[in-house]
């Protein structure tokens, strides 16, 4: 029998980048799962409890974590740093509501275990990020709304240790994760998304900003999905980096997608910014709780380009926060 065989978990956002794979991975364990989500019911998989909440509203987290014993709290909301710099107050104030209420929801449920997904927007620039930096520096200009707002989750895991004695409150802070299920609208995709997005609609040349240059880690969302349940699993309360460690370039991405589509052309535009030269994550402490990536960045991409070809309507079945908040729907009476 494993750990999660039989039972109850909620994982918040279980139809999305992360929670699809998280999702089925629960599923293979043994786990009674149960979705909180704003997306289409059609992108969670067949055999799962799917509750349409959202978690601004305290009372339906209350609600959908009645009866739990492991709360994941992958919901949130993600975009561009175009998206970042033009609409902060729509990354700060659902991703600090988010996090509020579905941990304090979580604690009056008497939930055994609470996994808390933090971001590398929580550090500030540097080549190489290191868990144990974040509370000496402030988050990078670019990622200072989100990641404050990712901050506050952390001092809340923190705050109930202290005043509650909940130490199984793990937190993990994900590199720069892709895969199917991804946000692929151009106007508020990451990099990855947003470029296959353009390739399948067409674009070719395909236009890069900067020199491709910049260094990046990148990590598969089943990957990540792995590390999640491990740290839980082992009621690891240190904050964790969830990232492959190990560099790529915006021009290797680049050319694995024109590896994988015949006759795309790449240009390159070094009149824009190519942002930071280097991010890494330092993986040492994954290590040690014997997490390793599996998927390499070759297989990944091919993988994500093949899935949204092949689902785009599934993909524009996804909930968005820049776009869709009026559809959101009302506080429980």
């Amino acid at each position: 029998m494993t750990f999660y065989t039989g039972k109850q978990v909620l994982v918040t956002g279980g139809t999305g980048l992360i929670g699809r794979p998280f999702v089925e991975m629960l599923q293979t364990a043994g786990a009674k799962v149960r979705i909180a989500a704003l997306d289409d019911p059609s992108r969670a998989p067949d055999g799962v409890e799917f509750r349409r909440v959202d978690l601004r509203e305290f009372g339906q987290c209350m609600e959908v974590a009645e009866g739990c014993e492991i709360v994941f709290q992958l919901a949130g909301v993600k975009g561009s740093p175009a998206m970042t710099a033009t609409r902060p107050a729509s990354f700060f104030v659902p991703t600090i509501t988010f996090n509020t209420n579905m941990m304090e929801a979580a604690r009056h449920q008497g939930v055994q275990r609470y996994l808390f997904t933090s971001s590398i927007g929580v550090y500030a620039p540097a080549e190489v990020f290191y868990e144990d930096d974040v509370w000496k520096t402030f988050p990078s200009p670019n990622d200072r709304f989100a990641g404050w707002a990712k901050r506050m989750g952390e001092l809340q895991a923190d705050a109930y240790k202290i005043e509650y004695g909940w130490d199984k409150i793990s937190i993990v802070r994900p590199a720069n994760v892709y895969g199917p299920y991804d946000n692929f609208d151009p106007k508020n995709a990451m990099v990855i998304p947003s470029l296959i997005h353009r390739v399948l609609s067409g674009e070719n040349p395909l236009v890069v900003w900067g020199d491709g240059s910049a260094v990046r880690d990148f990590i598969h969302a089943r990957d990540v999905a792995q590390g999640m349940m491990m740290a839980v699993r082992q009621g690891y309360s240190l904050p964790v980096n969830l990232g492959s460690g190990e560099g790529v370039t915006v021009r290797r991405i680049a050319e694995i997608l024109a590896e994988n589509v015949p006759g795309l052309r790449i240009e390159w535009d070094t009149s824009k910014p190519s942002g930071d030269a280097k991010r890494l994550m330092d993986m040492a402490r994954a290590g040690s709780i014997g997490f390793k990536p599996k998927v390499d960045v070759e297989k990944g991409i091919a993988e994500t380009l093949a899935w949204y070809q092949a689902n785009r309507a599934v993909s524009e079945q996804r909930y968005n926060a820049f776009t869709d908040s009026a559809l959101a729907p009302k506080a429980m009476p």
